[in-house]
């Protein structure tokens, strides 16, 4: 089987694509859908961010930039930060990993991304009869009392989720029944490890979040009152339903991002990576303890501090998950044999600096007396856009760029794809950094409007937007290019030892771990 053999099989035509079974198309078809709707999402941050180039009114009334607000968080976290990595790479990714003919069931896989596509119709429906402004939180009890298009937009939100939910049985069944002979636990590749650690978030969280939707929309459309208090309702079983998803769903989508890094590293590296029995355990811990730290989300809602104390230790034990998978990333590249620096790495090397950056507002933000001051401010805002867009879209492009030979059969110009890294570095830290700044200075999230002294830091964040545009825009434009247009690759132009490069791979070499950088392969060539 040739790298680009998913292109050339049987059933070329769009009829064929459609009603595919093969892990790979399927994941190509998400990775167009998701893509897609980073589009969409971005064009919301950039209305946002040209709004808040200047005080007072520019472009958005105050009611269409809530309703812009909104629509960016939707489709951003629900219709790609969500189901990109996990649906789009773990699909192509898992089976070729563990030595497994396709999915454990390919029906379902297919039925997955439709069920997928129903739901951001859904979302698209609700914006074109004018979109949702309750913010991508839906939080009671303004959701009912709105008269903006809330039940079209939560109803997407509820299909989209089952889609994630068989995607995640998907892969835990097929990382149980379909692993190859010799491959055993310990020799999984780190990148599926963190696909299945995912899975388990997707298939046990997930309904939480199904139920909360449609309360939402009985909330709204049949007036049941459940969390509005004028009804006899609690807005605090909604904070607490919603939160007991959302907070596990921030490592749906940092999880495989963490996969990612951990396996393009020791590529680069050319050396197995520091402690892989830490990485496994840390990926399973996170998603355990993820469960357990969703109270932190409401420190200002009113909790005892015996509780808000419990809930920051627990934030607090999945910070140490997350530095010991940062020591084994720096460790690995401790003696590192660094053939060529390509973008990949530097895509990494930009997640493990973002991550480390956010990660440590994160562990002030689980800090109760901290909290309370950057609570509902820019701050917050800066925390979740350092971890989950920039640890998603650094790891998604790190992914994309790795991975391309394998899927195309070609290269991509290194230095496009080095100047994408470097915009991406760039324009995200202009971006976000003056937002940590503005928030400490007391800018609320969610305003249209801001005082006449906080202008120049939300000019540089506007400019930075731009940049961060352009990092999204040039990546994909060299990556389509080269697609039909790049020179040839070898079946391994990295030299990687990990089992998706090689082929006729026996029980032996599985046993041996997708890591055996010990024996150097023969005969590959290495891109410069």
């Amino acid at each position: 089987m040739t790298s680009d053999s998913v292109f050339a099989d049987r059933g070329r035509g769009l009829f064929g694509w459609l009603f595919t079974t093969d892990h790979r198309r399927i994941g190509l078809l998400y990775l167009l859908s998701t893509t897609t709707m980073l589009g969409i999402g971005g064009i919301f941050a950039l209305l946002i961010r040209l709004e808040l180039l200047a005080p007072g009114q520019q472009l958005l009334s105050l009611d269409a930039y809530d309703r812009a607000f909104t629509m960016h968080g939707v489709v951003m976290i629900w219709l790609f930060m969500v189901p990109v990595l996990p649906a789009a790479l773990g699909n192509y990714m898992v089976p070729l990993q563990i030595g497994a003919p396709d999915m454990a069931f390919p029906r379902l896989n297919l039925a997955s991304w439709y069920v997928y596509l129903a739901g951001a119709v859904l979302v698209l429906t609700g914006l074109a009869l004018g979109g949702a402004d309750t913010g991508w939180t839906f939080y009671a009890p303004y959701h009912t009392v709105t008269v903006s298009a809330i039940v079209p937009v939560a109803i997407g939100v509820f299909v989209v989720g089952w889609s994630s939910v068989l995607t995640g049985i998907n892969i835990i069944a097929t990382t149980h029944t379909l692993r190859a002979r010799g491959l055993g636990w310990m020799q999984v590749p780190l990148l599926t490890w963190a696909m299945y650690a995912t899975s388990i978030i997707l298939v046990a969280a997930t309904p939480v979040l199904a139920v909360v939707l449609l309360l939402v929309a009985a909330d709204h459309w049949l007036h049941w009152g459940i969390f509005d208090p004028a009804r006899g309702g609690d807005p605090l079983l909604y904070q607490h339903l919603f939160w007991f998803y959302s907070h596990p769903a921030v490592y749906i989508m940092v999880l495989p991002a963490m996969g990612v890094v951990s396996d393009v590293l020791p590529t680069s590296a050319q050396r197995p990576p520091s402690w892989y029995k830490v990485i496994v355990v840390a990926s399973v811990g996170i998603a355990l303890v993820g469960f357990l730290a969703w109270g932190h989300h409401m420190f200002t809602a009113g909790m005892a501090i015996e509780d808000a104390g419990v809930f920051g230790v627990l934030s607090m034990l999945v910070a140490i998950f997350s530095a010991a998978k940062v020591f084994t990333w720096v460790g690995t590249l401790r003696d590192a044999r660094i053939l060529a620096l390509r973008a990949p790495l530097v895509y990494a090397l930009t997640f493990i600096w973002l991550f480390v950056f956010g990660g440590m507002s994160g562990v002030a933000l689980a800090t109760m007396s901290l909290d309370v001051h950057w609570h509902d401010t820019l701050f917050v805002v800066a925390h979740f856009h350092f971890i989950m867009v920039g640890g998603t879209l650094s790891a998604f492009f790190a992914a994309l760029f790795h991975w391309f030979p394998k899927v195309t059969g070609r290269l991509y110009p290194e230095r496009l794809g080095l100047l994408s890294a470097g915009l991406l570095f760039v324009g995200f830290n202009l971006t976000f950094i003056p937002l940590f700044l503005l928030g400490n200075h007391g800018m609320v999230r969610r305003a249209g409007n801001y005082a006449a002294d906080l202008q120049p830091l939300n000019d540089v964040a506007t400019v930075g937007s731009w940049v961060l545009a352009l990092a999204v825009l040039l990546p994909v434009a060299t990556l389509v290019y080269s697609a039909f247009r790049g020179r040839r690759a070898g079946p391994n132009p990295w030299r990687s030892r990990s089992f998706e490069w090689r082929s006729d791979l026996t029980p032996a070499d599985y046993a041996r771990g997708p890591y055996d950088y010990d024996e150097e392969p023969a005969g590959h060539q290495v891109h410069g």
